[in-house]
């Protein structure tokens, strides 16, 4: 029996009503919270640099390093909201979600860049000793540095406010999207992930500038113990890494077209059989254009003599896809029954006989 392909029904367009109207309001807040901390990020980061370059603090350097890393993370989160109202074109049928991806990496590895020159130095200061570091300018630059994270985590924690309630997904440098099934969720879900993850790095730089200031204290008032200097490049390259190894993670899978890491194909697979009518699963493709917009594609066989069925078993596989497993874009293609036939190729015939 011939299989007929059975005609898709076209996607039909969530209204969004008046409320897409105030989250839009509430994501330009968000917006103008990122930009005003991605400004005070560049400049204090700036500031760091040259304060650690006239001090001659490799500690200072590296902390500013680190804080390269939540810049980069809080410009991709600002991108990935720009690239999300971005309409797709006739030759990027898919959008431009992978710009994303692609800053990314090249954020990444400036970072490693820079962090193989400090660990050089580190070494070479671990080894001769003939270094002289500004306790002066080390201690004022370490305190400045804890002022301005508190303050980051201030407007950060209030920036998050606007977005309190109903999500739950993890962090990322990259961020992430919630959105089952349209672009504006999609905004939504960027913005109040990016903020929180913003927040808990800041956290993360607090602590880090604490222990800068600790280094600086010891090296001001006990010149002897300017080791701290190269121990705290060492050990804050170690969390640069930690804090950037997840993201080439992330976009190794992106790039290769990987199964994000909180789907599970098998369990989708178990929950579109469990749907009524559906006799098997021929095809199911599940991926990323970017981290937390998946997509997927599945093509499914209806049994025998429900094909007058077809929208019915449509709509509850797109509404599996895109809400209980919240994807991205889906598009679900469907079958009539086709009887399996053994067929035997004549070598193989030959070889059994």
């Amino acid at each position: 029996m011939e299989h007929e392909p059975i005609p898709q029904s076209p996607s039909a367009k969530p209204n969004n009503g008046c409320s897409s109207r105030r989250e839009r309001s509430k994501q330009r807040k968000v917006k103008k919270r990122l930009t005003l901390a991605a400004l005070l990020y560049l400049l204090f980061m700036t500031g760091e640099l040259i304060g650690g370059y006239v001090a001659n603090s490799l500690a200072i350097m590296t902390d500013a390093l680190h804080m390269l890393t939540d810049l980069s993370g809080i410009i991709l989160t600002l991108l990935a909201l720009w690239l999300s109202a971005k309409s797709p074109t006739k030759r990027f049928t898919f959008g431009f979600h992978r710009l994303e991806v692609l800053s990314a990496i090249i954020s990444v590895l400036l970072v490693y860049i820079l962090m193989a020159f400090l660990l050089y130095e580190a070494v070479q200061r671990t080894i001769h000793m003939d270094y002289e570091i500004n306790g002066d300018i080390m201690l004022i630059t370490a305190a400045v540095g804890v002022a301005v994270n508190l303050i980051m985590g201030f407007l950060l924690n209030q920036s998050g406010h606007l977005h309190s309630h109903s999500h739950s997904h993890r962090h990322s440098h990259i961020p992430q999207s919630n959105s089952p099934n349209t672009g504006h969720s999609g905004s939504h879900g960027h913005s109040s992930l990016a903020v929180r993850a913003a927040f808990v790095h800041a956290l993360g730089d607090l602590v880090q500038s604490i222990g800068v200031l600790v280094a600086a204290y010891i090296i001001r008032f006990k010149p002897e113990y300017k080791i701290a200097d190269p121990i705290c490049t060492y050990v804050f390259s170690i969390l640069v890494v930690l804090t950037t190894v997840r993201i080439l993670c992330d976009t190794g899978v992106i790039i290769l077209e990987g199964v994000p890491r909180h789907l599970n194909v098998d369990r989708i697979k178990e929950d579109l059989m469990k749907i009524e009518d559906v006799y098997s699963i021929e095809d199911l493709n599940v991926w990323s254009l970017t981290a937390g917009k998946t997509t997927a594609i599945v093509h499914l066989q209806l049994v025998p003599g429900s094909s007058s069925k077809w929208e019915e078993v449509q709509s509850k596989a797109r509404q599996l896809l895109l809400n209980t497993f919240g994807m991205y874009k889906c598009s679900v293609q469907l079958q009539s029954y086709k009887q399996e036939i053994s067929k035997t190729c004549a070598s193989c015939q030959s070889s059994s006989a």
